[in-house]
């Protein structure tokens, strides 16, 4: 079983991954040579797609080691570029270009969705104190994370659709064990969203955006 924790900055991710789940920990990481990179064109957008992959590619060898993986963050990661184009923070044309490469990863199955999410929404102003307790915790860019977290919500909301209820909005305080819930009521298999992910450009609604984005096309 594979679990992603999600939620914007300081809402109490890692916290919560560490104490429930350090034994199947997938951290977020990031490479290196981030800073190096273009901030658009196709390169990049590959660049971003190959470094998800390596983590969904780590969560499924963790999974086959201990039977459960728990990813602090998204491996797909494919909200984060549509949550920061529907706030101006990222061309349209970057946003399509990372759902290219992203749904091509998800053809080949080096990108997949997860069996579990949970999903943390919280006060802004909460968030800001949690964040300014943290000296030790470097947070970059923690007020555009803030005007993200609606965008977020939608996404996972739509998701959650799309992949038969597998998104939870809570953190449990149980941990683990409650993330076992019928992992096999999902009706949707890992990759089998992929070949339907598709962007309609005449659409101009967010809602419809992402409806579209999930849409399950007739067998």
């Amino acid at each position: 079983m594979i679990v992603v924790v999600e939620g914007i900055s300081a809402a109490g991710k890692t916290t919560w991954c560490r104490s429930h789940g350090q034994s199947y920990l997938i951290p977020e990481t990031f490479p290196a040579d981030r800073q190096a990179q273009p901030l658009t064109g196709i390169a990049t957008a590959q660049y971003w797609t190959d470094w998800n992959a390596k983590r969904w590619g780590d969560a499924l060898e963790m999974e086959r080691e201990k039977g459960c993986a728990v990813c602090d963050t998204d491996p797909l990661k494919l909200h984060y570029s549509w949550c920061l184009y529907q706030i101006d923070a990222l061309p349209k044309r970057q946003w399509e270009l990372q759902l290219q490469t992203t749904r091509i990863a998800l053809l080949e199955k080096r990108l997949g969705f997860a069996d579990a999410y949970f999903v943390k929404a919280i006060d802004p102003l909460i968030a800001k104190q949690q964040c300014e307790g943290e000296a030790s915790h470097l947070r970059n860019r923690f007020e555009v994370h803030v005007r993200l977290q609606p965008f977020l919500i939608q996404w996972y909301a739509l998701l959650g659709e799309a992949v038969g209820g597998r998104v939870r909005w809570t953190l449990p305080d149980d941990g683990l064990p409650m993330l076992f819930w019928s992992a096999n009521s999902a009706t949707t298999s890992t990759y089998s969203i992929a070949s339907f992910l598709h962007w309609r450009q005449e659409q101009r609604s967010p809602s419809l955006h992402m409806r579209a984005a999930f849409r399950r096309q007739p067998p």
